[in-house]
């Protein structure tokens, strides 16, 4: 796909449902007594990974519109589950469906099959779960079992780890805890809360009880992900003045606003609101001149999945950027750290990898533009669909369609707001 550069990014538009929550949604819901109604749902590959995951195990999912479906909560079957790419579905029902009857088989892509699995089955099992992964990878093989609550402290910041722990306590005697090194996303510990769990919410720890759960509606705000390519575009193109509408503000997952803060650009929260027990409000960004900045390991959680368009904003700041503490970025869909610097480099920007992150010494102006490759990753896709518009010749996207994972009509609506 060819993505010409833009004259300006304007205007105002509103982003498809929060993927993590619609995740969540689904795979609470399914195991929810009665009937979750869900609207805002962002219908994407990855959340349509998990409706087919729960259909697959017996339950029944209702679509009323693109955005709103009910999840009819029951009894899970035992059986085979293609979680496609979806790596927070699969960490998930490895810890939902550790202390539940039954026989499963977790099953991926190609890239999803080559991410770590261990780092979830290892507390799971000594939970007393039944697991076996491929030498660490998909497939995973589960046998329900009766589980024991722990105390567990992650080694690495992660959300799905703690959050597949915290379903795997919902069905453990005793109380489990999990005590993370810096706070991460907290939409299953909200989820848990608002469905009627026995849990207790700290800044760094949450504490869970076996409960049964009754969800009844869940409304799904904005993606905040999907939102950021749109802000970092307006932040990047003179003349740009971007709003996006109800979208979520969860303090866990919008550090990039405090970044594109810190870096110079104007950023202004209308509407703020609380939408069920999320954040919500307007986000406008206008641009601006970029001033380097330095990231490190307590803020990386915080926008781990907005770290490449953070790295494309250092490309052309004044100053030199470093982020660390980003290790985690080798094992998404691709290893985002050699994907993030083999794109920019080839679009003219003065990147090194690090182990943990990137050296990143800014030009302020446009970049070249050139040939990217998505690597079948949607992050990198969008990261190269924002090179393009804020480039001087433009960019060729090859795998542009991978956008689709997150954020299906992606290119539609940033070729909305650009003008050229």
């Amino acid at each position: 796909m060819r993505i010409e550069p833009a004259t300006a990014v304007v205007g105002h538009v509103a982003v498809p449902g929060d993927k993590s929550i619609s995740h969540r949604a689904v795979l609470i819901g399914a195991v929810a007594e009665g009937d979750t109604h869900v609207r805002g749902f962002g219908r994407a590959g990855d959340t349509q990974a998990s409706i087919d995951a729960v259909r697959a195990l017996g339950i029944e999912v209702e679509d009323l519109a693109d955005d709103e479906l009910i999840v009819h909560g029951g009894e899970l079957r035992s059986g085979s589950v293609d979680c496609a790419n979806a790596g927070t579905l699969m960490r998930l029902l490895m810890g939902m469906l550790s202390g539940r009857d039954g026989s499963y088989v977790l099953t991926g892509d190609e890239s999803l099959s080559s991410r770590p699995m261990e780092r979830v089955a290892d507390p799971l099992r000594r939970m007393g779960a039944r697991i076996d992964t491929s030498e660490g990878h998909a497939p995973v093989e589960i046998e329900g079992s009766s589980l024991l609550a722990i105390d567990y402290e992650l080694p690495v910041a992660s959300a799905q780890v703690k959050s597949a722990i915290l379903l795997a306590g919902l069905s453990a005697g005793g109380t489990t805890t999990v005590v993370e090194p810096v706070p991460t996303r907290d939409h299953t510990e909200l989820m848990l809360e608002a469905g009627g769990a026995q849990i207790t919410r700290r800044p760094t720890s949450a504490t869970v009880r076996a409960s049964t759960l009754r969800l009844d509606e869940v409304d799904v705000p904005g993606d905040f992900s999907s939102a950021a390519p749109l802000l970092v575009a307006a932040a990047l193109v003179p003349g740009s003045d971007l709003t996006v509408h109800g979208v979520g503000l969860n303090p866990r997952r919008t550090g990039l606003l405090e970044v594109l803060k810190r870096m110079g650009i104007r950023v202004s929260i209308f509407n703020r609101h609380t939408f069920g027990r999320e954040i919500v409000g307007d986000v406008q960004v206008q641009h601006g001149e970029l001033s380097a900045t330095e990231i490190g390991a307590n803020e990386v959680p915080l926008l781990v999945d907005e770290l490449p368009l953070v790295a494309l904003l250092a490309a052309s700041a004044h100053g030199e950027t470093i982020v660390r503490g980003a290790a985690e970025l080798r094992v998404k869909e691709s290893d985002r750290i050699e994907a993030v610097t083999d794109l920019l480099r080839a679009t003219g920007a003065h990147v090194k990898s690090r182990e943990d992150g990137w050296a990143i010494t800014g030009v302020p102006t446009r970049l070249r533009g050139g040939n990217v490759e998505a690597r079948g990753d949607h992050r990198i896709a969008m990261l190269g669909a924002v090179v393009g518009l804020a480039s001087r010749e433009g960019v060729d996207i090859e795998d542009a369609e991978t956008v689709a994972i997150s954020f299906p009509g992606f290119y539609e609506v940033l070729d909305s707001l650009v003008r050229r």
